[in-house]
């Protein structure tokens, strides 16, 4: 088994059974960042070896501000699957992670094939519709530190997404205002603008990064923008509701 495939069997099996595990990059420091996704990939493998399928992606340093912390210029990506998609307004179940974290998010669904370099105007006539969606964000590693090729390999943190009720795809997501409440106390307020400075241009990026492995975003693929706030750790007997101006709410409880 090579190097890389180990690591994918090491972080495939932290998720599975929300386990934390010592950062990738302690043994082998060198990991690059194509490395990195090329361990995403046969870590997505074994789940598709389980039956899992692939339903879209996730968009990840989607803020100016996270992209200089990092000291990085291009946002990074993770993958979607059937069984990370849970049911608006139900129980998010605590255990099943290990750091789980909430982020608002904007999500589009792809109506026609989306890849490679295309313009803000080609990536919104691919869109079948938008909706406000939450993202569960979850490192493997220990204590939540990871380099920049270490939470690539970790699906860019990505474990579980709602999405609330879908909207026409024409409908304005550039600059809406956001609140994150905890048990209906105000604890993350924001705009959709803080992605990339408008979400559709994070969808922009997803067509160009997953064309260049020579893949797509194909029609039904759902797409996760970026966090639009900092992300809150959650706590079992948690009620969290996200509001988004014009787009309604989406909501969940955190069960043990």
């Amino acid at each position: 088994m090579s190097k890389l495939a180990e690591f994918a069997r090491i972080i495939d099996e932290a998720a599975r059974t929300a386990t934390a595990v010592p950062q990738l990059t302690d043994t082998q420091p060198d990991i690059t960042v194509s490395d990195a996704y090329e361990i995403q990939s046969l870590s997505l493998a074994h789940r598709q070896e389980r039956g899992e399928v692939q339903i879209g992606v996730k968009m990840g340093l989607t803020s100016r501000a996270k992209m200089l912390q990092v000291g990085v210029s291009e946002v990074i990506w993770g993958r979607l699957t059937n069984t990370m998609r849970l049911t608006e307004g139900h129980d998010l179940i605590r255990s099943h992670y290990v750091h789980p974290r909430v982020e608002p998010e904007i999500a589009y669904i792809i109506r026609k094939p989306l890849s490679g370099i295309v313009s803000a105007a080609e990536a919104l006539a691919a869109v079948e519709a938008v909706a406000p969606a939450m993202e569960i964000i979850d490192s493997r590693y220990r204590n939540f530190k990871f380099t920049l090729p270490d939470v690539i390999a970790d699906n860019s943190s990505s474990s579980s997404f709602f999405v609330g009720a879908w909207h026409k795809p024409e409908t304005d997501v550039s600059n809406l205002g956001i609140l994150l409440e905890v048990n209906g106390r105000p604890a993350q307020i924001g705009s959709s603008a803080a992605i990339l400075g408008n979400p559709i241009r994070s969808l922009v990026a997803a067509a160009r990064a997953v064309g260049d492995i020579g893949e797509s975003l194909e029609p039904g693929y759902i797409v996760l923008a970026g966090g639009a706030t900092a992300a809150h750790p959650l706590t079992p007997g948690e009620y969290i509701q996200t509001s988004f101006q014009h787009l309604g709410s989406v909501s969940f409880t955190v069960a043990n």
